[in-house]
């Protein structure tokens, strides 16, 4: 949080502050520097406005002053409200560089230092000053890593999310735009023979690219800060049946879900139905003479397993490009939910995606 972001409570301060010191100085009768201590009180409250965006030069001011005043009036201020001054040291080790805390250190023992020389102070007085004033600077310390280790945290939970969304942006694209380039084959293909072939085609490209530019808009809202999210449910267990194919170009894809899926965590039914689509996606690009995609998900008592075959070549690119950036994607979308996710050809041909993902560990 910015400094300036909670200003509004020194302002609440100095209000509170101020007419305590002015009710302290006229009702007490044992102050020996009845005006000196007021004017010091008063004229030192407007500086709690500056503790968090200037702090060295605040406890600079406020400890210089404090020194001047005790030479002047022959000892220290004798306010109780004057406790407020431990927030100067506070300020300084929360918001001020490692520098600017070894200078105000310096500062301030020194005028504690001062005063003690003087005989402003006992030496029990000063040890119980220089406590003081410790305990405030060790405790603006400890705000201060809590505070950084907790936009830390933050931080990290954001890029972590970032990366799932990136994920998703990816999975969406991949499988939409591969799409699109096989039907678009397809139609270029059979245009002079049938021509209405080319026409259903344009349809279903123009569907797949209407369906990748919603989802694409509703992940990067997700992304920006400055526009709201699409809360629209993810894409589920029960979803992966839109993936099947029959009937279309390319490899037929054959979906068959075996269990219950109406009870399944959110999570892990969004997770298997990206390890589905990206599975899907690159048998459709790598799979060379492939003629059909099966898709299997069994649901069970403590698990869900999801395999994806294919019967095509496995080729040089599939053999020895196993970590491309989708299989570590799924490796990572299954890991984060304590699942694995495993890729490998086939003895003889064909391509197969395993993956199995706890239900007791989803955290969805």
């Amino acid at each position: 949080m910015r400094p300036a972001a909670r200003l509004w409570w020194d302002w609440a301060l100095v209000a509170v502050l101020l007419p305590v010191a002015v009710l302290e100085a006229l009702v007490r009768p044992d102050l020996s520097s009845r005006a000196g201590s007021l004017v010091l009180a008063v004229g030192l409250l407007p500086l709690l406005l500056l503790r968090r965006s200037r702090p060295l030069v605040v406890v600079a001011v406020v400890f210089g002053v404090n020194a001047a005043a005790s030479l002047v009036l022959g000892g220290e201020p004798e306010l109780t409200v004057m406790v407020f001054l431990v927030l100067f040291p506070f300020s300084l080790f929360r918001w001020g560089s490692g520098r600017e805390a070894v200078i105000g250190l310096a500062i301030m023992l020194g005028k504690v230092g001062l005063s003690a020389a003087l005989g402003f102070l006992g030496v029990g007085e000063a040890v119980a000053g220089s406590a003081v004033l410790g305990a405030a600077c060790a405790l603006g310390a400890a705000v201060r890593y809590r505070a950084r280790a907790r936009a830390r945290e933050l931080d990290q939970v954001k890029l972590l999310e970032r990366e799932r969304l990136a994920r998703d942006l990816h999975d969406t694209v991949a499988h939409h735009v591969s799409a699109m380039a096989i039907r678009a084959q397809a139609g270029l293909a059979t245009a002079a023979s049938r021509p209405e072939a080319a026409i259903e085609a344009l349809g279903l490209i123009e569907s797949e690219a209407s369906r990748a530019l919603t989802e694409m808009r509703t992940m990067v809202r997700a992304l920006r800060h400055d526009e709201p999210a699409d809360l629209a449910p993810s894409p589920g267990v029960a979803d992966v049946e839109r993936l099947a194919s029959p009937g279309r170009p390319g490899p037929e894809v054959d979906v068959r879900i075996d269990g219950a899926v109406d009870g399944l965590p959110k999570s892990v039914g969004t997770a298997i139905y990206r390890l589905t689509q990206e599975s899907v996606t690159n048998a459709r690009r790598h799979a060379r003479h492939a003629t059909r995609i099966e898709v299997r998900i069994t649901v069970g008592d403590s698990s869900v397993r999801l395999r994806v075959s294919d019967d095509g070549d496995t080729g040089n690119l599939r053999g020895t490009s196993p970590q491309g950036h989708g299989l570590i994607g799924m490796a990572e979308r299954a890991g984060l939910l304590g699942g694995s996710c495993e890729a490998g050809p086939d003895p003889g041909r064909g391509w197969t995606v395993t993956a199995v993902l706890p239900l007791t560990g989803a955290t969805g």
